[in-house]
Formats: structure tokens, sequence, C-alpha cells
């Protein structure tokens, strides 16, 4: 059977691994420093997507009843997102596992020939270490995270560089992710979307985003 794509691009959280129980654990040990409400597994979850340091924003505006500019011109901030970083860095694989098939899927990819790559907005310390403490990491010939290049998701710039760096036609490229953001993201660098329903897409359905394809596991990607 020919391979259809010659390059596979993965979102992270909510696609490979289900991160949400750690990153909620890591936003209430921050709240609790600073004396601030809690906020919900369900808020956490509606809130993954553009990044931990804008997750971190929406829950402090949350918690502290203001809006988001409040806290991003906030002189504590910088603090907060510090003692954040400290609590995240730990939590870090403590509750994440990975999603059924991932694991086998990515290995028969390789023997394949597929190249593969992450593309997420999560800050890189963070995608290194739930990459690594899942053992992921040496499956992967690209990672791409939210700091890594000028622009993130739906900036088409990471899939780009990935599509460059393997000198991979549009047409021969497969994204896959789990939320509005990873279709738009798609759709901007020319490329085929398939998502799966499981992750995390702000508390939206996810054939709401019109992708070419939703699909109920990894495992599909071997068909």
């Amino acid at each position: 059977m020919n391979q259809p794509f010659d390059l596979v691009m993965f979102d992270l959280d909510g696609t490979l691994i289900a991160t949400a129980p750690e990153i909620f654990d890591a936003v209430n040990d921050t709240l609790r420093r600073f004396d601030l409400p809690e906020v919900t597994q369900e808020q956490v979850n509606d809130w993954i997507g553009h990044g931990t340091r804008e997750l971190l924003i929406q829950a402090l505006a949350h918690s502290g009843k203001t809006n988001l500019a409040t806290v991003r011109e906030s002189d504590t901030l910088v603090l907060i997102a510090a003692e954040f970083d400290k609590h995240y860095q730990s939590r870090c694989g403590t509750r994440s596992h990975l999603y059924p098939q991932v694991r086998e899927t990515l290995v028969a990819l390789r023997e394949r020939g597929v190249k593969l790559a992450v593309v997420t907005n999560k800050e890189g310390r963070y995608t290194d270490t739930v990459l690594d403490v899942h053992q992921l990491s040496p499956l992967f010939d690209r990672v791409v995270s939210g700091d890594t290049l000028p622009a993130k998701k739906p900036d088409p710039t990471g899939i780009q560089s990935c599509l460059d760096a393997f000198a991979v036609p549009p047409r021969r490229a497969l994204f896959v992710g789990d939320s509005s953001i990873d279709v738009a993201t798609a759709r901007n660098a020319g490329v085929t979307v398939w998502v799966l329903p499981y992750g995390y897409n702000m508390g939206q359905p996810i054939e709401a985003c019109a992708p070419d394809r939703v699909i109920p596991d990894c495992s599909v990607l071997l068909n």
C-alpha cells in the first residue's frame, strides 16, 4: 500500500497526550499561592489551545474577576508566571497520559519512512518535558513549540517550517489536531487536516470546524 503522506504533523495537548489534569493542578497550585479562588477542570480544558501563558492569563482574569487586558498589563504577571512555571514543571507527567494507539501509530509510521513532527502552541520548555516523560521525543523528526518561531498557530509558519525542512509539498502532508485552531492552521498552510474528537476545542463541537476528516483515534493513520 502506498503511504498517502510523506509528512504527518501533530498537535500535542488533546491530540497525542491528555495533559489537562496536570495543567489544572499547576494552575490551582499557582492561584492558591496568591490567595486567589481556584478554577475548575472544565474551565482549564476550555482555555487550552493558545499556549500555557495565555491559559494562565485566562485563569487569573476569571479568578480575579477582571478582564484579560488588565491581567496582561499587571506588574505582578511576571511574578505569577514564574510561580506557574515552577509548579507546571513539577507537575509535567504526573497526571497526563497518551491517548489510545498513539505510540503504536507513531512507531509504525516511522517504520514506513514517514517524517513526523509536533507543532504546538505549548512553550518549548513544557513541550520538551512532556514528550520526554512519555518517551515520545525519539519518535519525532522535528518539534515546533509556541516559542520556537516568531508566530504560532493559527499562523501557518510552524507547518511551513516543517514542509521546508523535509522538502515535502503541502499535498503530501497531513496535520492531525483536536481544535479549531489546528484546523485554521492547516487551512492557512494548505495541508489536509484530520481531527480527533476527544481533545480540547474550547468547549465547541469539533465538527463545526469543518476538518477534512474526524477520526476516532490515531490508528486510522495506518489504514
